[in-house]
């Protein structure tokens, strides 16, 4: 054999052979969609954690000031038409009505997925009310409750099913 074929070979030969022993001690690295399933994963546990303790301080307990300094942002974003921007403004709104021994909140479901959050709610303004089936939906940034949404839909006299609302 060439002097030149036998270097390229002895080469070739001791440069797999370094390869292959590295090799043994690598980790293979996740794939991209992987990580960013445990992200997506962590952050919807996460908010989960949170939108679950805000619920059970807000609806259950009725703690209106611990709830929206704890968990909602001071720049909350409101689109419920007839509530102002604003965590303060969220806090003046709801406390009298949180306050008011009349009115009953029963949580239904709580869903959350990533960034976004619904809990679903049977409200009563006084016990001989029919009531409302409520769904709240929050938008979560950085551990905080960032923008409101919500739907209202009153429980009719009549339904066309046993089971209307819940």
């Amino acid at each position: 054999m060439h002097a030149a074929i036998k270097s390229a070979l002895a080469l070739a030969l001791f440069t797999g052979a370094m390869a292959a022993s590295h090799a043994v001690d690598a980790k293979p690295a996740a794939p991209h969609h992987v990580t960013a399933a445990t992200a997506a994963a962590r952050e919807t546990a996460r908010n989960r954690a949170i939108i679950t303790d805000f619920a059970r301080r807000f609806y259950t307990l009725r703690q209106v000031r611990s709830a929206f300094e704890a968990y909602v942002a001071p720049d909350y974003i409101q689109h419920n038409p007839g509530l102002g921007d604003g965590r303060e403004a969220a806090i003046a709104a709801l406390t009298p009505m949180f306050s008011d021994p009349g009115h009953s909140f029963s949580i239904r479901h709580i869903v959350v997925d990533g960034d976004l959050a619904a809990i679903h709610i049977f409200v009563k303004p006084d016990p001989a009310a029919r009531g409302a089936a409520v769904a709240d939906f929050y938008r979560l940034k950085d551990g905080k409750i960032v923008e409101h949404w919500d739907v209202i839909q009153p429980i009719p006299e009549k339904a066309a099913n046993p089971h209307p609302m819940f």
